[in-house]
């Protein structure tokens, strides 16, 4: 096991909650026992020791230790959880400096939850700093639209965000801890900002990130152009965010409702359910169809009356027409978006409270592209979905069309249409409009979130760019002699696909097929007996990290490839003369992707056997 304490910290958080929910003392015992184990370990090491092992991946530590002190008082166990203390990124992070691209975005959020906990235990000033400037620099510098973050598992370069949507884009894991997080700063600070980061992130990633057909789950939801979420399988992938994905979604009761003493009460989400605070002898029960419907209704049950300041969240993106009414009577309100309704009253049984809420569409830019832009409608990201016959989708024209080009579409509810004047694309399809949809709703079909938004000048240079690749894609078929469409399993039986430790999968409208630490496939394919070939490759010209192979032609190397990003943000062909000598005589060869030893092999998004001019 590469990163023992990461595992070791879920045991362990897992016995804290068997004992906090479930009163289990055994399990406080044997956590108890456990935390000492640990104590006795790393007694043996010196600080620097400490250090360099804590630049290994370890989960949140010293979370869970802080933890075992709030509960048992044991000062032994909040020497350890500060000794579990990361310094190269948490003592920056208290500068206010961010030093966090190149990182692994989800090994640093379980620190930052930790030093947050032991925040609330001590009080040092320092540890609140790290965890509120780094809240504010992941949401407001390197998020994306949907509340998520983290390319290939890392953090980008915030200063050129755009570029950086990619097939692995916002690890659902570094989300689920945002919200953990982001639970801590609103408990210390009942900051409007903060529950609306959480909504944004639990309506566009959490809830989008699992399959509504079986409950399966994503380990990243993608955001480039085409993608397609790939969910778990239920015997076949327990991925790091199918453990807590599947803690996500019995967690959406989680923070709807919180209070500061016995006289204010806050309402933070917008979520069927109902509220039984009984130290205040009051149920607040919440009625409403939220996202779905833009208006919510609570119905006050009380013992007796109760007097009470009940905050509701006045949403970010609410700008015009919001209401509030007690038992039927408007409320005069003059606050904005992004703060609170304040009801102060006596509220006694059968009090009623309505909220309406209009929502309307929105643009949201990347900060360094302001040309790249996704669309939301009230607190919901929209995308639409995609097909092989509409290539480059994009928006033409000036940033006043845009908007107004999109229309609610009859008879469906949070739908639109975008107009072909404005959404346009190349194809058979070209002219058919977008039908634009909730990110959530998205599951197993390719689609579009970020669009990119250009002059008429630059549309007819696209539209020049895809009749030139099709007059490319014409010539090669007129040289094809055999050609395997990848991840086709009727085209791949027909080619006598072998290998081993090898899969396929969706990448915008293309399919891919790689082999992984140091594993292979292959296929019989067919050549001129008498005629020079070539072997020409199909591959995505941003793939990165760790991918070196070998091409066999029955048993002999032609080639090796290294893909580095070779070809940023598009595919790109690659041709291998194959020697006569391999086919001269043969009717069919065997094509091998032979991965180098711990290496991935691919991935190849197309394999065809052409003449040689």
């Amino acid at each position: 096991m590469w990163a023992p304490y990461y595992t070791l910290h879920k045991i362990y958080a897992g016995l804290v909650d068997m004992y906090v929910y479930c009163d289990n003392q055994q399990a406080l015992e044997v956590c108890k026992k456990f935390a000492d184990w640990a104590i006795a370990r790393n007694a043996r090491l010196t600080d620097e020791q400490m250090q360099k092992m804590l630049g290994n991946e370890h989960g949140g530590m010293n979370d869970a230790l802080a933890e075992i002190y709030a509960i048992t008082g044991d000062q032994k166990y909040l020497n350890l959880s500060q000794r579990f203390n990361h310094r190269a990124v948490l003592d920056p992070l208290s500068r206010r400096e961010d030093k966090l691209t190149g990182l692994h975005a989800n090994t640093q959020f379980p620190k930052v939850i930790g030093a947050a906990r032991q925040y609330e235990l001590t009080g040092d000033i320092a540890l609140h700093t790290i965890a509120t400037y780094f809240w504010n620099v992941v949401t407001k510098e390197r998020s994306y639209v949907i509340g998520g973050n983290s390319d290939g598992e890392h953090f980008s370069p915030k200063q050129e965000l755009s570029k950086h949507i990619g097939p692995t884009t916002t690890e659902t894991c570094n989300t689920y801890n945002m919200l953990k997080l982001t639970r801590h700063l609103f408990c210390w600070d009942p900051n409007a900002e903060y529950s609306d980061y959480y909504e944004r992130a639990l309506y566009n990633h959490i809830l989008a990130s699992q399959n509504p057909e079986n409950g399966m789950m994503c380990y990243y939801v993608p955001l480039k152009t085409g993608s397609t979420k790939t969910f778990s399988g239920p015997l076949d992938a327990f991925w790091c965010c199918v453990g807590t994905g599947v803690e996500n979604h019995a967690k959406y009761g989680d923070s709807i409702y919180f209070y500061d003493g016995d006289r204010n009460l806050y309402l933070a989400l917008f979520i069927a359910s109902e509220l039984n605070w009984k130290d205040k002898g009051i149920k607040i029960r919440q009625e409403t169809k939220y996202p779905l419907e833009a208006a919510t209704h609570l119905i006050f049950t009380c013992e007796k009356p109760v007097e009470m300041s009940l905050n509701i969240r006045h949403p970010y993106w609410a700008v015009e027409g919001v209401q509030v009414a007690v038992n039927g009577k408007n409320e005069s309100s003059n606050n904005k978006p992004g703060s609170y309704f304040t009801l102060s009253r006596v509220w006694k049984n059968g009090d009623t409270v309505d909220i309406t809420m209009p929502m309307t569409l929105q643009i949201e830019a990347f900060q360094d592209n302001p040309r790249k832009l996704a669309f939301m409608y009230g607190p919901l990201v929209l995308c639409a979905e995609l097909d092989r016959e509409r290539e480059f989708p994009a928006l033409v024209g000036e940033e006043g069309q845009i908007l107004s080009s999109i229309k609610p579409a009859a008879g469906k509810s949070m739908t639109f249409t975008g107009s072909p004047v404005v959404f346009r694309s190349v194809g058979a399809k070209a002219n058919t409009a977008f039908t634009l949809v909730p990110f959530y709703q998205m599951s197993n079909k390719p689609y579009i979130v970020y669009w990119d938004r250009l002059t008429i000048s630059q549309w007819k240079d696209k539209e020049e760019q895809y009749k030139a690749e099709l007059a490319r894609q014409k010539e090669l078929d007129a040289q094809t002699v055999d050609k395997v469409v990848i991840g086709e399993p009727q085209s791949e039986g027909d080619h006598e696909r072998k290998g081993e430790k090898t899969q396929a999968g969706d990448f915008g409208n293309q399919k891919w097929r790689h082999a992984v630490d140091g594993g292979w496939f292959s296929f019989a394919m067919k050549v001129l007996p008498d005629n020079p070939v070539n072997l020409v490759c199909t591959y995505w010209g941003s793939d990165s990290g760790g991918r070196e192979f070998d091409i066999l032609i029955d048993g002999t190397k032609i080639a090796t490839e290294v893909l580095n990003n070779n070809s940023p943000d598009k595919f790109f062909d690659v041709t291998y003369p194959i020697p006569q000598e391999l086919t001269k005589g043969k009717d069919k060869v065997t094509v091998r992707f032979q991965g180098h030893e711990r290496m991935t092999a691919g991935g190849v998004f197309g394999c065809r056997i052409v003449q040689r001019k």
